[in-house]
């Protein structure tokens, strides 16, 4: 049998035992573009040590074996949902169907559903209803939809600043 890794749970900073996809991904891009140097790929994923390089390379190899385990036990995504679909028609208590359902939807997004206080207007004809209240002329109106003038807020120098950063990481990325 192979030998495993051990699994180890520890406490401490959620930022620091966090699952970072997101720099795992950049490592990946950057590897495939054939850049190996752990200070290169610190510079890359923006990280503040070489440690945290490696500790994501680490999440990313534990990744690919829990990936790689759950195909050789034939566990896919077509198997999970075929066994709750199961569960929510062949179940004998109706609290199971229920929890299996529930299941199903929070895995679209759809599990709350909070009750509109409009009473199923759409914004616009909230708009309508207000401008009107407020003896509005018809003619502010155009083919019955509501005019309204949309103000972009300015972009603060900070966010500019983060933007054009951004911008040029994402450039010496993909362009080498």
């Amino acid at each position: 049998m192979k030998e495993l890794k051990p699994v180890v749970f520890v406490q401490g900073s959620k930022e620091f035992y966090r699952p970072n996809y997101y720099v795992q991904n950049i490592l990946i891009k950057a590897l495939s573009e054939g850049i190996t140097d752990p200070k290169e790929l610190q510079k890359i994923a923006s990280l503040e040590k070489v440690a945290d390089v490696y500790r994501s390379l680490d999440k990313l190899a534990i990744r690919k074996e829990y990936h790689e385990a759950l195909a050789r036990n034939n566990i896919s995504l077509d198997y999970i949902v075929e066994n709750i679909k199961g569960l929510a028609d062949n179940a004998r208590r109706e609290e199971v169907q229920l929890h299996s359902l529930q299941t199903l939807l929070r895995s679209l997004g759809l599990e709350k559903y909070e009750r509109q206080e409009s009473g199923g207007k759409n914004w616009e004809e909230l708009i309508r209803e207000v401008n009107e209240g407020k003896g509005r002329e018809e003619n502010d109106f155009i083919d019955g939809e509501v005019e309204y003038e949309v103000i972009t807020p300015e972009v603060p120098n900070e966010e500019k600043e983060i933007r054009r950063k951004e911008a040029a990481l994402g450039k010496e990325l993909y362009e080498k």
